[in-house]
Parts: structure tokens; sequence; C-alpha cells
């Protein structure tokens, strides 16, 4: 009676201890991504860069793309303002690149085609598709929201953390899920490769440089491979600036067709 008793007590002090464990995990790996997301795409209030990408297909032939981006927050881990505005090469230039972040519903997203004098509004369903002939995507670039993925933490070390992330609707992607290594000094995600229901890899990104500025660790170089065919998007960026004092009203569809110039510079 008395060894059926502890053996009772035993698996439900267990019981208690795994549900402890469990919720420990889930707020752990929700932290981590929380510190991600905000060190990846919330640095300052504001801010500025020029961009530069270097797209190279399967046959080892060259495109360059130069831009520059500029983003306002308007809370932390909140809905957020982004404008992109391109300047090389000749077919591009003038074409402007606008997102409206949002948390709690999709993000609305436009592109301003200067030859035809076109606003064109990209779909939800578009954002998993080439940004400007890039292997990034349009939401490569703007970020995707953490909440249309299920998390977890495959592996930690010194040095980072590893996660899954699985999307919640696998019908709004062409993966199946990916795996993120992020840096436990700076929580920026160093590489992120993405899966196919076969567990192929089949898309991936990994940060090449990372530079502190104004406080701030920054990915200065950034590369995305294709691996079916080995083609390749890298990308750069110099002169980036935080907390510069954008104001509200250059996040406008005016912008599109008259760019900020002394916010360009």
């Amino acid at each position: 009676m008395m060894l059926h008793f502890l053996k009772k007590t035993q698996l439900i002090t267990l019981s208690f201890l795994s549900l402890i464990t469990a919720a420990h995990a889930t707020v752990n790996v929700d932290s981590i991504i929380k510190k991600s997301n905000l060190a990846s795409y919330y640095a300052g209030e504001d801010g500025s860069a020029q961009a530069r990408m270097i797209i190279v297909d399967a046959n080892g032939n060259k495109q360059m793309r130069q831009f520059t981006i500029l983003r306002k927050d308007q809370e932390d881990l909140g809905d957020q303002d982004m404008l992109v505005f391109f300047s090389r090469p000749t077919d591009v230039q003038g074409t402007v690149f606008r997102v409206t972040k949002k948390v709690q519903a999709d993000d609305d997203r436009w592109l301003y085609l200067p030859a035809l004098d076109l606003v064109k509004r990209i779909s939800a369903g578009d954002k998993r598709t080439s940004f400007v002939g890039a292997h990034f995507y349009y939401e490569d670039v703007s970020g995707r929201n953490p909440a249309e993925d299920n998390y977890s933490l495959i592996s930690s070390d010194e040095e980072s953390y590893i996660m899954k992330a699985v999307p919640k609707d696998p019908s709004s992607v062409e993966y199946a899920y990916y795996h993120i290594i992020i840096d436990k000094n700076t929580y920026l995600p160093m590489k992120a490769s993405y899966f196919n229901e076969q567990q192929e890899i089949i898309r991936e990104m990994q940060v090449l440089a990372v530079q502190n500025i104004d406080g701030f660790p920054t990915v200065v170089h950034a590369k995305m491979t294709q691996l079916s065919d080995g083609s390749f998007t890298e990308m750069q960026f110099r002169n980036v600036k935080y907390n510069v004092g954008l104001p509200d009203n250059i996040f406008s569809e005016r912008s599109l067709r008259t760019p900020p110039k002394a916010w360009l510079r």
C-alpha cells in the first residue's frame, strides 16, 4: 500500500514538474522570438540606409539593384512604416516600394512603377514572391510576422539558439518549415534554412557581416541562396543611421511620385 502511494506521489510530482518545464520552455521561446524580431526590424525609433543587391543567376550572370530604405516604428514590436526608393540601374530607377506593416492584420504593400505612373498593390498572397528580381522576397525585406508561425527550441549552445518555425497556414508559403540560428548576444538571426516536405533545404539566408552602429548590432551583409540551382542574391548596407527624426507624413502615397529628397541623402 505504501509503495503504491509513493509511486503515485512520484508520478504526480513528475507530471507537475513536466508542466512547469513545458510552460517555462514556451515562455522562453516566445521571449527569444520577440527579442530577435526587435533586434532585426525595430532598432531605434526610425532608421535609414543605403543598400545594394547583387543578383547572380545559375549561369553566373550578375545584375545590380541600388536603393535607399526609410523606416519608422509606431511602437516597438508594433505597426511600422517603410519606404524603399530605387536609384540604379536605369530600368528600376524611380521605382518605390511602400509598406504599412501591421501586427494584427495583413501588411499593406504597394509598388510604384514610374514608367507606367502606376501604383500597384501587392496582395497578401504575393508577399512570398521575388523582390524586384532578387532571391529575397517582399516579406524578407519588411519582415515576417512572428504570429504566422509556431516556434520551438531545437537546441542551444554558448553562442546561439536553434529554433524551428512551422507556418500556421501551410498553403500561404512555399516551404514546410524553417530553422533559424539566433545569436545569443545580439539576438540577430544569423542563418535561416527553409525545408520542403521531403526535409530538403530549398532556400537559405546567411548573415555575412554585422556591425555595431549607434549601439545597435546591425546586419550589413547578407546572402540568400536558391539551393536548386545555386543562384543567389547578396545584400549590402552602408550609411546606416538610427533615430534620424523621420516625419510621419513622408510615409504616404504622395512620396511614391514625389520622393522626400532631403531624407534620401
